[in-house]
């Protein structure tokens, strides 16, 4: 049974949490919307809080916050980066809420649903940009979870050909300026890469790619998070054609999914979804031959 109730979180005093008798989530409605909590019931959260930002609302700053978000790509300084500092509409679903967030500037609506299973470890969330403004807007709709410190995420490449099968590249691999191939944090294997969040190292570390296989977990101690999500060879993704990439500085790690590239005629919408779960009680895993034992099957 999924329950949803009014509390006070970290300052902000109208967050919505959603539960079952498994895990919980705690979306803030102050300003937004975010998911800020996700945990197994009673248990620590994985994703990051920005204790800078706690309880903090309005301004036209933007805020890093933590959590998971939604952002619109290519990232660029003045469209990406609008703050969401003020209060969201909250519809109260059978299995969860749908949050709208004000008109930005650009004149895009954000809108997050969130849907929890009654009896599983298991979410929906599905993203929304309705484009309110009179002119065409291009763009991909990018989710982005912000994990705590000390895990990592892994990642599948695409499947493998031989040089007779297939003469032709199967997915690409997309560097950023500040990508270090040799930094210690990457694990690089022949089915998986993984890249783990270290608070030692003062610089951050980058990549996307194009995942056909449309799933990454991120792992921590014993606990995975698994987030699932699309992918169409017939459409075009941003940044060299990805629809995932991943993020990390000292202070967190982000696991991130691209919808395709669209534009948005005016009136119109664009949609983005993902498939959360959670688990416990898993060994660590390294080798491409032990995220096959441990990780693969909670796929």
């Amino acid at each position: 049974m999924v329950e949803i109730e009014k509390i006070a979180y970290h300052g902000w005093p109208n967050c919505l949490k959603i539960s079952n008798h498994i895990i919980e989530l705690i979306v803030l409605t102050d300003v937004g919307p975010r998911i800020i909590h996700l945990s197994f019931k009673g248990g620590d959260n994985l994703l990051y809080e920005n204790i800078e930002d706690a309880g903090q609302m309005g301004g036209n700053k933007w805020r890093t916050y933590g959590g998971h978000r939604l952002w619109h790509a290519p990232e660029d300084i003045k469209r990406t980066y609008v703050p969401d500092n003020f209060p969201v509409q909250v519809k109260i679903l059978k299995d969860g809420a749908r949050f709208t967030a004000p008109i930005e500037s650009n004149g895009i609506q954000k809108v997050v649903e969130v849907h929890l299973s009654d009896s599983e470890a298991r979410v929906k969330v599905n993203h929304t940009m309705i484009n309110h403004s009179e002119w065409p807007i291009p763009l991909a709709l990018w989710a982005l979870t912000v994990m705590k410190a000390g895990g990592k995420v892994i990642v599948p490449h695409s499947p493998k050909f031989s040089h007779d099968e297939n003469l032709l590249p199967t997915h690409t691999l997309t560097l950023w300026g500040f990508t270090k191939m040799d930094d210690p944090r990457w694990i690089w294997g022949e089915k998986y890469y993984s890249l783990k969040q270290d608070s030692s190292l003062d610089y951050c570390q980058k990549i996307g790619s194009t995942n056909t296989f449309g799933w990454a977990a991120y792992q921590h101690k014993d606990e995975v998070f698994i987030k699932r999500f699309g992918y169409n060879p017939a459409l075009s993704y941003p940044d060299m054609n990805c629809n995932f990439e991943t993020y990390t500085d000292q202070n967190m790690l982000e696991v991130e999914t691209l919808g395709p590239n669209v534009v948005i005629d005016p009136g119109k919408k664009a949609e983005h979804n993902e498939e959360w779960s959670l688990h416990k009680g898993i060994k660590p895993a390294v080798t491409d031959a032990e995220i096959d034992h441990t990780i693969l099957p909670l796929v």
